[in-house]
């Protein structure tokens, strides 16, 4: 045995070595890329679906159920009953005593719904996808719902009406969906049958009706907290809260 040293390769070996110890580090650099790669569209898989897919049609923290998944953009309304005529600017309301007409519509994914006198007390919300009133509204009213429930003794209902592909924020029900909006909601057709039969002067629109369907107050724009518990109290009572 010899105590020497081993011999030393040429330099034709320590290129092909060093050529195979990259090769063997660039597989696992390429196989590490591909790993890495792969992780990073499952992230974007789930995040664009998180983005894109709707709870529509889910139960909410209001206790309520968000508007369904659809992309009815207008629906086919039916109005029975007396028409209201809008709401002076000022003085007097002429409908107030009178019985809210009977609205039949559809929901965003097509199925019928119907706005009626049922023997409970109602406020009808008309709103559009368009107005910024409504956009500031709807958020704040579902967040009180989510903190206090849907108002017991009230049938709380929307009309999406106004709907209008030219204008800002349409349709209405990706609006709605995002806003995971909790109350049942009519889609107007595009001759505004619903919105016009409960007369709409402004947006967003307060229709309130006592247990018998008669309007006990309307009222139009922007509402504090206050004012929304009032309208709860005067369709339970059947009294004006003004």
């Amino acid at each position: 045995m010899s105590n020497r040293p081993g011999k030393s390769k040429s330099a034709s070996q320590r290129v092909r070595a060093a050529s195979n110890s990259g090769k063997g580090k660039s597989t696992s650099l390429i196989w590490v890329a591909i790993v890495g790669v792969v992780i990073a569209v499952g992230i974007v898989a789930i995040v664009a679906g998180r983005g894109t897919s709707s709870s529509g049609g889910g139960a909410s923290p209001s206790g309520g159920t968000i508007v369904p998944n659809g992309n009815l953009e207008y629906g086919q309304v039916v109005v029975s009953g007396t028409a209201l005529t809008p709401k002076p600017d000022s003085g007097t309301d002429p409908m107030v005593g009178t019985v809210f007409p009977t609205v039949t519509g559809q929901q965003f994914d097509g199925k019928q719904m119907t706005i009626a006198p049922n023997g409970k007390p109602h406020i009808i919300m008309v709103v559009a996808h368009w107005c910024s009133f409504c956009r500031n509204e709807v958020p704040r009213i579902q967040k009180w719902l989510n903190a206090s429930g849907m108002p017991a003794g009230v049938d709380l209902v929307t009309v999406a009406t106004s709907n209008n592909p030219t204008k800002g924020n349409f349709p209405a029900g990706d609006w709605l969906r995002r806003e995971e909006w909790s109350v049942p909601t009519i889609v107007d057709d595009k001759q505004n049958q619903a919105g016009d039969a409960l007369g709409v002067s402004g947006f967003p629109y307060f229709v309130v009706a006592d247990a018998q369907g008669k309007i006990v107050y309307r009222t139009s724009g922007a509402i504090t907290e206050d004012q929304w518990n009032a309208l709860l109290e005067a369709a339970r009572t059947g009294k004006s809260p003004v």
